[in-house]
């Protein structure tokens, strides 16, 4: 089995961004950058499927600039195979990564491809759905276990209020739950070693591909300061300021 990762490089889970002064977009410049959680769950997937001896290769993917290569290197010190880069200055959206990754996947002809289930910058949530549509396979969208048996894959899906158990013929297109895994520690060696490793760059025009944006961002503003809160002596206390606060009769 031959499996494909897309990676997504976005910033660090625990930086909290700012918006800039004129209210263009967030500013991210000088901004320690890193792989998506949910895409490093994917890789992480991928490398478990290996060790059990069901995967032979693993193809790690990331679309967007020349930066994206510190991501995939990541993913390489983790220990996938091989590390694809598609180059391209312009601001992706959902679409267009799903086409992006749907010629790369005709390229690579993996049987399965595993994708994080949103990216914490955009939060769309979109690219995974896109790209099984495209391709016209199955799909095991949030995905919180993964078990392969020959041609079929059994996957549990969060839904509202519970789980789903679904089995999905193979190629099939999955996108990780921060739930499926604990994404193994990357050792300074393994890093210092995956510096040296080759990546593979293909320009996005190469694939004769439009993917001009749709969208315009026309102003980015930080959330309404939150009112502090207050303590009171007692529940009456309490009655008393929900009243006022409401304007009803508690």
């Amino acid at each position: 089995m031959k499996i494909l990762v897309a990676v997504k490089r976005v910033v660090d889970y625990n930086i909290k961004v700012r918006v800039k002064p004129d209210g263009s977009d967030v500013d991210i410049d000088g901004v320690k950058m890193g792989v998506n959680p949910f895409d490093e769950n994917a890789i992480e997937e991928a490398l478990r499927l290996k060790e059990k001896g069901i995967a032979t290769e693993i193809v790690a993917v990331s679309l967007g600039k020349s930066a994206n290569q510190d991501v995939l290197r990541h993913a390489l010190a983790m220990g996938v195979d091989r590390a694809i880069l598609v180059e391209t200055d312009t601001n992706l959206e959902a679409l267009s990564v799903a086409k992006l990754l749907k010629a790369v996947v005709e390229r690579e002809k993996p049987d399965l491809i595993l994708l994080g289930k949103q990216a914490i910058d955009s939060d769309a949530g979109q690219a995974g759905q896109m790209l099984a549509a495209l391709l016209g396979v199955a799909q095991g969208t949030f995905v919180s276990t993964i078990n392969v048996n020959n041609d079929e894959v059994i996957v549990t899906r969060e839904i509202d209020g519970g789980t789903e158990t679904l089995a999905i013929n193979l190629p099939a297109v999955l996108t990780t739950d921060l739930r499926l895994n604990e994404p193994r520690f990357v050792k300074l060696p393994n890093l210092m070693m995956a510096r040296k490793k080759p990546i593979e760059t293909i320009a996005a025009t190469d694939f004769n591909i439009n993917i001009t944006p749709r969208l315009r961002l026309l102003n980015v503003t930080e959330p309404a300061a939150r009112k502090a809160g207050i303590k009171v002596k007692n529940v009456q206390e309490l009655l008393q300021k929900l009243n006022d606060l409401e304007g009803i009769r508690l």
